[in-house]
């Protein structure tokens, strides 16, 4: 930031149109203006605020007691050492902080992985395991998808949300991944991109690689799911309403979901398709949006 901008405001509004003013392209492009606060206090109240045990437990279902720490994290207001120490100072046994501190340590990991890679996180760092190569893979994002017009109530919902919140629960951000790579056919660095520009937590270590885990690009399968798997950790919110309900495109057993997406490629071994990123990955690890 300039050093010749202003740096005190009244209200969060004032500093809101303040912005607007001086980055009227931005302004342009995108005029929606996430809820979540900036600043240290907001910070410390969000650390406040967090428990571990019930993180660990509610963490993959939409509704769980998620942190909402990582946008803090991304920009630097709180450190994982500080989030660490407030987290064991939370608990009586240290064995309940042991999901959340894990998380804290991918995400350092991530980040010296982007420190010895630069801008090779942008590069497959392995081949597709889905049965096709990089070149059967669309460059550009599908208007519908961007502008949430799919007629899918879930994807066009998490599309929504990240362009007007900022932010995605880590399942959604699975799903709308795995939509977009394996059912839509397109490059999971488009899709990378796309999320950078929106999320407020967004970096490149951590979200690019998990695209690429995604993807299989930097994981030994491709990740998917069906609708029984969506249906369990939004609690049903999406599927519903949804006029698709019964014919969608993730109805089926992972088995035929499997054949259907990947018809070159070879079997891969299902683990049920219900854990997350991370507890699917079992050599490597992705971000959490913690």
């Amino acid at each position: 930031m300039s050093q010749d901008m202003e740096r005190e405001f009244a209200s969060r509004d004032e500093l809101i149109a303040y912005v607007r003013e001086q980055f009227p392209a931005a302004d342009a492009r995108d005029s929606s203006v996430p809820p979540t606060p900036g600043g240290r206090k907001a910070a410390e109240t969000a650390l406040q605020q967090i428990d571990p045990g019930k993180y660990a437990s509610t963490r993959n279902f939409l509704n769980g007691a998620v942190t909402r720490l990582s946008p803090y994290l991304r920009y630097g207001v709180l450190s994982l050492g500080e989030v660490r120490d407030a987290v064991l100072e939370k608990v009586r046994h240290r064995e309940d902080a042991v999901k959340l501190v894990n998380e804290l340590g991918w995400r350092d990991y991530w980040q010296r992985l982007y420190a010895e890679l630069g801008n090779g996180i942008w590069e497959d760092r392995e081949a597709y395991k889905t049965g096709y190569t990089a070149k059967d893979y669309s460059e550009t994002l599908p208007e519908d998808v961007v502008e949430g017009t799919t007629g899918l109530v879930c994807i066009d919902s998490f599309s929504r949300q990240l362009r007007e919140t900022g932010y995605l629960h880590n399942h959604q951000r699975m799903w709308t991944a795995a939509y977009l790579v394996h059912w839509r056919r397109v490059r999971w660095q488009a899709g990378a991109r796309w999320f950078l520009q929106h999320l407020l937590d967004g970096d490149p270590a951590s979200n690019n690689l998990s695209w690429q885990w995604v993807a299989s690009t930097f994981s030994h399968k491709p990740y998917f799911f069906n609708r029984e798997n969506l249906e369990r950790y939004t609690k049903a919110v999406y599927c519903r309403d949804c006029p698709m309900y019964g014919q969608c495109d993730f109805e089926g057993t992972y088995e035929y979901l499997e054949g259907k997406l990947f018809p070159l490629g070879e079997k891969v071994d299902r683990s049920g398709g219900s854990k997350s990123w991370q507890d699917n990955q079992k050599g490597r690890r992705n971000y959490k949006s913690q």
